[in-house]
């Protein structure tokens, strides 16, 4: 192993004390989670412009020297696509560690695509093509390859170019303060809170259903969240979305019945049958609120004035040099239209860039903007 693996506690120590003082340092994560709730921290890589080392977590009894330096809110931590990465430390310590820079964020507000992968932009940046063999590598597993070592390097060889580069061209089109509101946004600890009560809200199609089914969706949603959490077991193990929601219209009230659902399989029928039934039973009940409120259609004069605003804020985009999604989505601009003021355009500096012309475009065709 090269000396820059990091190994031992007192490996730990002296890396830790190396970087105490530096303003910031590229940060990334190696984990597993596809049997798990939670994600396993397999290898934390770090770089300073002089360093990098790349931390084995399962090799350390400790890692708290390691924590305390990432929660630093004196060291900026530099990120790409970050939301991953923030969620295994928020894990670890109940928070979000601060201050960030995610460069798949700042690179949409200098005009790349706004979802730009890690790999695209350093080739963007730094015309070196990185090597994707280990994407899907199993990092739990030990001794690491020095293939796989060199991969984990590259991810924040490589960041640190990015970064300065981004951070150049932020200075030079006065954007660093655009920046602000979203990488306090990203360590917000709402985003990583996974509420059972609103689990709800992550399964697709159950809109679909009616009042009545989608009570007792919600009651199972809240159940295989904690279930989930407390076991430790991805939520698909313990009950996938389409036999939940399958459930949730059957309503089925026996074990027989419960077990000809459609992809319900034996081993969790037998695990999870008595909870699952208890729960029909008490939550299978007349309801006429339905959780998920069907956006109002767009009349034709909003129809058309919303394609209008598209219009504009890609124009407003283009001008900036910004990738479009960095002023708002069109979802964003139908609920303006339709009278909804709490729109990301009508706050910050958005709000000088396409919030005052959008409007003015509402001004035109006579359609007020009400409170929220």
């Amino acid at each position: 192993m090269p000396t820059h693996y990091i190994a031992t506690a007192d490996e730990l120590t002296a890396l830790c004390d190396r970087l105490r003082d530096t303003p910031w340092i590229a940060l990334d994560t190696e984990f597993m989670r596809e049997r798990t709730y939670y994600a396993k921290l397999c290898l934390v890589q770090i770089a300073t412009p002089d360093y990098i080392a790349c931390v084995d977590p399962l090799a350390l009894d400790d890692l708290a020297p390691l924590l305390d330096l990432i929660y630093n809110p004196k060291v900026l931590k530099v990120l790409h696509s970050a939301r991953q990465d923030l969620e295994v430390f928020f894990d670890l310590r109940g928070a979000a560690p601060a201050p960030v820079f995610d460069t798949q964020i700042a690179a949409a507000f200098l005009g790349y695509d706004e979802q730009i992968g890690y790999a695209a932009l350093v080739e963007a940046v730094t015309g070196v093509k990185l090597d994707k063999a280990h994407t899907r590598a199993n990092w739990a597993a030990r001794p690491l390859s020095p293939e796989q070592i060199t991969y984990a390097e590259d991810d924040v060889r490589y960041l640190r170019d990015v970064y300065l580069h981004l951070r150049q061209r932020l200075e030079e089109t006065g954007r660093q303060a655009w920046l602000e509101d979203e990488f306090t946004q990203l360590v917000d600890t709402t985003l990583y809170q996974n509420d059972p009560s609103l689990a709800w809200r992550r399964v697709k199609h159950g809109h679909q259903l009616n009042p009545k089914a989608q009570n007792v969706l919600q009651a199972l949603c809240d159940w295989r969240e904690r279930m989930a959490q407390t076991h430790n077991l991805p939520r698909s193990w313990v009950l996938r979305d389409a036999v939940m929601l399958d459930i949730a219209r059957r309503a089925p009230l026996t074990h027989e019945q419960l077990s000809a659902i459609r992809d319900m399989d034996e081993k969790t029928a037998k695990r999870w049958s008595t909870e699952i039934l208890e729960i029909i039973g008490q939550h299978n009940l007349p309801a006429t609120q339905a959780l998920w409120s069907p956006p109002a259609p767009l009349s034709p004069e909003q129809t058309q004035l919303c394609r209008e605003m598209a219009k504009l804020l890609d124009a407003t985009a283009r001008q900036h040099q910004l990738s479009p999604i960095a002023l708002g989505t069109r979802r964003d601009l139908q609920r303006l239209v339709q009278g909804n003021k709490d729109v990301p355009q009508l706050r910050g500096w958005r709000y000088e860039i396409i919030g005052r012309p959008l409007l003015s475009l509402l001004e035109d065709h006579a359609l007020p903007v009400a409170e929220t």
